[in-house]
């Protein structure tokens, strides 16, 4: 929070670096949200929304779960998750399951990637358990009940030791057949510099980025003023030079890090079997550039499957735009059609 008085508010969230300004009148939050150099009026009215996840599952839950604390000794942060057992699951008898680690996109997230009232990694969880297939997910360091570690000044390369303490904490467990990463947006980033270091035994990339960061964002910011409605003739496209002047952003090292980081040398480097998919909607980690940029740069592989679904989102929400917008107002908090998927695939790895 940056300042806040009787009428007015003026939010900045460093980490998106974004910013929002508004004036309370006639009971609205009249305002400005601001996002790499890009100006949006935006009005906000006090509700109470009525909130339907009917994905969300619920306690008790048809198989056991278990709270967990892994170290990532070199940053010092203690990272705090849920391990949870496949349905059914008998700790007696010999064949061990498999086991997914979820890592979340950008920005400190809790152990569910909580996002406007959804908990995607819950959902996955709770199906993949159905499924016979064990998960770990956690908190983002110093986030919920996890510990320690710099966020400030942390870059993807930190997150990525997080990620990596919690692949081996898995290992150490002897209790997996296999050991591997399931990554949203960053996570999906993430998962392909482990997968480089051959750290995991599989990836499921959701809507992972396969190009340049600088690159990915002005695509991103011109899809998203277009999809805005914002007047063609009017809008100044995003360009690259224009991204990097915007000073906000410099004084950021995470942003820094991702406009300068470009994942084509880590997705040449994997080896591991990749299940990697985008939503044709999806405004943030466009399909068209990334995606197929996946599918020119990873190492051929019958294990592979590169996948595009139409109608969906970022979250892989059945949508009507793909704008962050609709996220908070579609009950869907994940395509069943990818839970499906990215059930089959894994169970065919486990064969």
């Amino acid at each position: 929070m940056e300042y806040l008085s009787d009428d007015s508010v003026a939010v900045k969230v460093e980490m998106i670096g974004a910013t929002y300004q508004a004036k309370l009148t006639d009971g609205k939050l009249d305002g400005t949200f601001s996002q790499n150099g890009m100006k949006f009026p935006l009005e906000m009215t006090r509700g109470v929304p009525e909130v339907k996840h009917p994905q969300e599952p619920k306690p008790p839950y048809p198989y056991e779960t278990e709270e967990v604390t892994f170290i990532n000794e070199a940053d010092g942060a203690t990272l705090a998750g849920t391990l949870t057992w496949p349905m059914g699951y008998d700790k007696k008898v010999k064949k061990k399951p498999m086991v997914v680690l979820f890592v979340t996109g950008s920005g400190q997230e809790n152990r569910d990637e909580e996002i406007f009232g959804h908990k995607p990694f819950l959902v996955i969880a709770d199906y993949l358990a159905r499924q016979g297939i064990a998960t770990l997910r956690y908190d983002d360091r110093a986030t919920g009940k996890s510990t320690g570690g710099d966020v400030k000044n942390a870059t993807s390369e930190d997150f990525a030791r997080d990620a990596a303490a919690g692949l081996e904490f898995l290992r150490n467990k002897k209790a997996f057949s296999k050991v591997g990463i399931l990554g949203h947006s960053e996570g999906g980033l993430i998962a392909f510099i482990l997968g480089a270091k051959k750290k995991t035994d599989f990836i499921v990339s959701l809507a992972g980025p396969g190009v340049k960061g600088d690159t990915l964002s002005v695509v991103q910011s011109n899809r998203i003023m277009e999809l805005s409605g914002i007047d063609p003739n009017m809008a100044v496209k995003m360009t690259v030079k224009k991204l990097r002047q915007d000073e906000q952003f410099k004084k950021l090292p995470w942003y820094q890090y991702f406009l300068d980081y470009d994942p084509s040398e880590n997705i040449r480097k994997t080896r591991c079997p990749v299940f990697a998919l985008n939503g044709d909607r999806d405004c943030q980690v466009i399909a068209s550039q990334n995606l197929t940029a996946i599918r020119q740069l990873l190492p051929p592989s019958k294990k592979n499957l590169l996948k595009e679904y139409p109608g969906l989102n970022h979250l892989f929400q059945h949508c009507t735009t793909g704008l962050a917008t609709e996220y908070g107002q579609i009950e869907e908090t994940i395509s069943e059609e990818v839970l499906k998927d990215i059930a089959q695939w894994l169970q065919q790895l486990q064969k």
